[in-house]
């Protein structure tokens, strides 16, 4: 069968194929959601070697756990929660988040100022790939993702402030970036 017809497989098809261990349907499977997947990864990740092991791991955790979609819902939304909770889950075993006092949490937030808007989604992304992992993290699940602090807390299993700080650190991290950025690109166009 050509790549061509491989993308008419119906999707119902294709999880059942996955679910037998079919390795023609599990190749179309990860040729079709790989590069969306890839992406939610990299937005955690920051770096292409990062994001790909998270990748690999998420698509190992795909193949597990096929037989537990339900049906309800999209399946692309259901493989994109599982990249989620794969990244989220990666970050947690390397410890990347700390707590913060409220004082440093209020001083931070006060120093932020929204600069993000005059910049294209993909600017931001970028810059948000260079900020460390704990606050690239938090940052996505709540601007990205759109959890609250509560969710995000449960989720790292930190408490709902140190969600809060975490994110303000980041917003001041990327405007410092921001302004980095924007400076840059004034000078080549001078």
């Amino acid at each position: 069968m050509s790549e061509q017809r491989n993308q008419n497989i119906p999707e119902s098809d294709l999880i059942q194929g996955c679910i037998k261990g079919e390795r023609r349907m599990q190749e179309e499977l990860y040729r079709r959601f790989a590069p969306k997947m890839y992406a939610v990864c990299l937005r955690y990740a920051g770096q292409s070697d990062e994001a790909e092991d998270i990748l690999q791991e998420g698509f190992i955790k795909i193949f597990k756990k096929l037989s537990t979609f339900r049906g309800e819902g999209s399946f692309e939304g259901w493989i994109r929660r599982v990249f989620v909770n794969t990244s989220i889950e990666h970050f947690r075993r390397k410890n990347y988040l700390h707590p913060v006092t409220e004082k440093e949490e209020s001083t931070i937030e006060g120093k932020y100022l929204s600069v993000l808007d005059s910049l294209a989604a993909k600017d931001i992304m970028k810059l948000v790939r260079e900020i460390s992992p704990g606050y690239r993290t938090v940052f996505n699940l709540y601007v990205v993702e759109g959890y609250t602090h509560k969710e995000i807390g449960e989720m790292l299993g930190i408490s709902e402030g140190t969600s809060k700080s975490q994110l303000s650190r980041a917003k001041v991290i990327l405007q410092d970036l921001v302004r980095k950025f924007t400076e840059q690109k004034d000078e080549a166009n001078l």
